[in-house]
């Protein structure tokens, strides 16, 4: 491995690509775990309503508040980002997720304290919106602008990598607990993946603080180019790729949820089989997805952002109503291979390219706020999915293909976003201008 055109030398590269694996990772545990909580245990403890599939639905609907308040995450300190850097600002979202995450794991239950109980658990819950909406944008962004031209996608794709890992240990995490009697859980074991935080926030921290700030963002710096008003700037200056980012993360937000946190309460509550077959299941398509990440975005610099982008969404689409066929069948291996196939050919591709492609569609200096803002703005529209799953099941009398039609239509909207792009994967995204207009 060469030094990068912009004097990144092979150890700082290896340093920026491992804390940005290790960092997501832990940060996206900590959003993750939410989902699973609300699916196994949060219905009786926080949200009780005497009707199970009532509690889940209210649980669901806090999920969602999470990524309500995502995209002012993305604005607030991809604002901070642009002005004071990318990995001061990483610092920043470290400490939001991780201390609201642990004080979940502190938190009285509904027994205890009645009605404030679900009250503090949503406000938390928006705490962990509020980091989470620049996490990904920053840690992307500061791979983007460490990666030598050429590799971008490949080096960027790690960035996604960590996000499935910290699907992983969640899901991993909650296996174990799982392992507990039902007691046991209720009464204590829930706490231990929140509290659990605590501890990675020390390592996030550890390994964030020595990576090197973007030479990208030191030269803008030294040079005195940053912008005041980087959110302005971004929508005045590239206001048709920030609609296609608004679109481009409709269709993955919604099916990932669907994935790896619906299809627990679809596995579990409405097929009534064992938790162990769902989480099973979400640790597969883990596992592929973390395998076949830096393959997609190797592939990516070698064909193109758009190809994989549209052929991703067109299978998501296609494999929808198969999907929740083969879910039905109630057969373990059945459910597993779904899960398998959603995973190979329709969400690991379009996930792996998300950080490079996110990247090059905005200048330099406003490419934190650009990417974060529009990104997590299709988080928000996207990441009611389980909620709406859920809504959706009921009013189908236990069958799934409503929400087979629900992801058939974000993905047609993230493909219009994706056929409205131009390949960009030759972009200099060094340069610091901005264009006058951009038609």
């Amino acid at each position: 491995m060469h030094s990068t055109d912009r004097g990144t030398t092979p150890a700082e590269l290896r340093r920026v690509v491992s804390a940005s694996v290790v960092g997501t990772a832990l940060e996206w545990y900590d959003f993750f775990i939410y989902g699973f909580a609300v699916t196994l245990v949060f219905n009786e403890l926080f949200f009780k309503t005497g009707d199970p599939a009532m509690g889940i639905i209210i649980g669901f609907a806090t999920f969602g508040v999470g990524f309500a308040v995502r995209p002012l995450g993305g604005f607030f300190f991809g604002h901070l980002g642009d002005r004071i850097g990318r990995r001061a600002t990483l610092v920043l979202t470290t400490l939001v997720m991780g201390v609201s995450t642990g004080l979940i794991g502190l938190l009285p239950t509904y027994d205890t304290i009645g009605v404030a109980a679900p009250i503090i658990l949503t406000v938390l819950r928006m705490c962990q919106g509020l980091g989470a909406g620049a996490e990904f944008g920053g840690a992307s962004t500061l791979l983007a602008e460490h990666a030598p031209a050429g590799r971008r996608g490949f080096f960027t794709s790690f960035a996604q990598t960590g996000v499935q890992i910290g699907l992983l240990s969640g899901t991993a995490v909650f296996l174990l607990v799982e392992l507990l009697s039902r007691a046991t859980v209720l009464a204590w074991a829930w706490r231990i993946p929140f509290l659990f935080s605590f501890v990675l926030i020390a390592v996030a921290l550890y390994v964030r603080l020595r990576v090197a700030e973007s030479p990208v963002f030191r030269r803008m710096s030294a040079d005195q180019t940053t912008v005041k008003l980087p959110v302005l700037d971004a929508i005045r200056h590239y206001p048709r790729n920030f609609l296609i980012g608004i679109g481009a993360h409709i269709c993955d937000t919604a099916v990932v949820y669907i994935y790896a946190t619906y299809s627990l309460t679809y596995i579990t509550k409405t097929l009534a089989l064992p938790r162990w077959v769902g989480l099973t299941g979400v640790i597969i398509f883990s596992v592929i997805v973390i395998a076949l990440q830096p393959v997609y975005g190797a592939l990516s610099d070698r064909i193109g952002r758009r190809p994989l982008n549209l052929f991703s969404v067109v299978f998501t689409a296609a494999f929808a109503f198969p999907f929740f066929l083969l879910l039905d069948t109630r057969e373990p291996v059945l459910i597993w291979i779904a899960l398998v196939l959603a995973t190979t050919l329709g969400f690991a591709p379009m996930i792996a390219v998300q950080p490079a492609f996110y990247a090059e569609l905005f200048g330099a200096r406003v490419r934190y706020t650009g990417f974060a803002a529009s990104r997590e703005i299709g988080a928000a529209l996207g990441g009611f999915s389980p909620l709406i799953a859920a809504a959706l099941v009921a009013q189908a009398g236990g069958k799934g293909w409503l929400v087979a039609v629900w992801m058939i239509f974000t993905a047609v909207i993230s493909f219009v976003a994706f056929w409205l792009s131009k390949e960009s994967k030759d972009v200099d995204i060094t340069a610091a201008a901005m264009p006058v207009t951009q038609r």
